[in-house]
């Protein structure tokens, strides 16, 4: 049987990683600042991660609801204290897509309604919310067509208070910072007309931080540097270093009812095991303020370098726009300098490194750019 093959792959067989390095099979070394779409939080091969996954996989099959209820609670516990949101409810799944579609559920359940806003650009998984990013007419996302989708350009606050006003939107969902959409970044006074609006309306405001969050941004959350609290934000990508897990964190306004969402395989405790070695590991290494001090300097530098047009965004979450499409660019970085890059569309890279990234190592990626773009 063959792959089902809609994933273009670069000629690279990674056989290793450590920190912000990989190794392919021949014995290259590569920086990555790209982290498997920022799902690298702590580095790769992490030795307290490691250990505590094999700890749990030594005692696969011989596990109960009760200690997979004590490990989601641990996790539960954890999140909340170093986001803030203790207060709130956790549910966890496995995927961004997943944890987004039970976000959404749950406001249909909350006011009956069924409309949503979202934004142009905006990218909330695979398979209800995706929006065209691309210029290649041959790369099309999913887009809702049921009329239950209503998008609206990023930050027109204007064009949202209208369609609020109408009465008949269930949520909005904005993301912390847009990823695929080039990081692209809401302003507070749009992210606060937002909540007010929401409010006035009894229309639920959810904020997607799956690739902004878990101190991507230089803060836990995205949209803490808006002044604002969300009536539920979904997370994934990071909070189990690249192994498949995702969540819901729900304003204490919900109420839950047995039945009403539901999961096979999310919360299991391997997943759990890796959320809790992840949440070690951030503390232990003060790494949402090393996200945002090395992040810093790396806007900083780069907004120096003449041969790009525009950058964008916030802590260890980078967008680089050029003026001219940056295939070739991206290539030589994978091919000649040994960097792991991103991208969006066809003009801007993307960079969304391990949040381990040290200033030698951030310093090391603007060297071999410059050599690149001089």
């Amino acid at each position: 049987m063959k792959l089902f093959d809609v994933y273009p792959l670069f000629d690279v067989n990674i056989v290793k990683g450590k920190g912000c390095h990989v190794w392919d099979d021949k014995g290259q070394e590569y920086l990555d600042l790209y982290g498997g779409h920022a799902v690298i939080s702590i580095g790769h091969a992490h030795p307290h991660y490691v250990e505590t996954i094999s700890k749990q996989v030594a005692t696969l099959g011989f596990y109960s609801n009760s200690v997979i209820n004590k490990l989601q609670q641990e996790v539960a516990d954890r999140l909340g204290a170093i986001s803030g949101y203790d207060d709130y409810q956790l549910f966890l799944i496995n995927s961004g897509a997943e944890a987004n579609e039970n976000a959404l559920k749950l406001a249909s359940f909350y006011n009956g309604r069924t409309r949503v806003i979202s934004f142009a650009k905006a990218f909330h998984g695979r398979t209800s919310l995706a929006v065209e990013v691309t210029n290649n007419p041959k790369i099309i996302a999913p887009i809702n067509d049921n009329g239950h989708v209503t998008y609206l350009p990023l930050n027109d606050t204007e064009a949202l208070k209208t369609e609020l006003a109408k009465g008949d939107v269930c949520a909005v969902i904005i993301e912390g910072i847009q990823g695929v959409g080039g990081i692209k970044l809401p302003t507070t006074e749009f992210m606060k007309v937002i909540r007010q609006a929401c409010d006035e309306t009894n229309t639920v405001m959810i904020l997607d931080e799956i690739q902004s969050g878990y101190g991507r941004s230089g803060k836990f959350f995205a949209h803490q540097y808006n002044d604002v609290r969300p009536d539920m934000i979904t997370v994934a990508k990071g909070i189990g270093n690249g192994f498949p897990m995702a969540g819901v964190l729900i304003s204490p306004k919900f109420t839950p009812v047995y039945g009403q969402l539901g999961t096979t395989f999310g919360g299991n405790h391997l997943a759990c095991a890796a959320a809790i070695a992840v949440l070690d590991v951030m503390k232990a290494e003060n790494l949402v303020e090393n996200a945002a001090k090395v992040g810093t300097h790396l806007l900083e530098e780069l907004k120096g370098f003449k041969g790009i047009k525009e950058v964008r965004g916030r802590g260890l979450m980078i967008g680089m726009e050029f003026e001219e499409p940056i295939k070739e660019l991206r290539q030589k970085l994978l091919f000649e300098e040994k960097v792991f890059t991103g991208v969006s569309g066809t003009n801007v890279i993307r960079l969304l490194p391990p949040l381990c990234l040290s200033m030698n190592e951030a310093d090391e990626f603007l060297t071999r750019l410059h050599r690149l773009i001089k």
